[in-house]
């Protein structure tokens, strides 16, 4: 590989690794924000098998029909990441402060 294609290369993994989100940074956010929700979108097997302390169980495939409170900022999680987003822009069409904090494969912290 050339010199300025492993340049490229370098510079591109580094823009993805500066863009990825870190679920545990968002977890100690979602705890000092006053009224937060943490939401887990996955499907009610995968929240038994293991989710983060506190968090509350509405699946992406019933997020349109969820009833939590518009003021309260909500943090939405998934197994990677991408079902989280989803479940966000559908809640911020509802008009709720909803933001997507990744996946829980990358989660360090203790599991209920």
């Amino acid at each position: 590989m050339g010199i300025i294609a492993n340049r490229m290369l370098l510079e591109w993994i580094d823009k993805i690794l500066r863009n990825r989100t870190d679920i545990n940074k968002f977890v100690e956010e979602y705890k000092a924000a006053p009224g937060a929700i943490l939401v887990d979108v996955r499907e009610k097997d995968e929240f038994a098998s293991g989710h983060i302390p506190g968090a509350v169980n509405i699946p992406l495939s019933v997020i349109s029909q969820c009833d939590l409170p518009k003021e309260a900022p909500l943090y939405s999680y998934c197994l990677r990441g991408s079902r989280s987003k989803k479940a966000v822009s559908i809640l911020s069409e509802m008009g709720y402060d909803a933001r997507s904090i990744g996946g829980i494969r990358h989660y360090k912290g203790i599991r209920e």
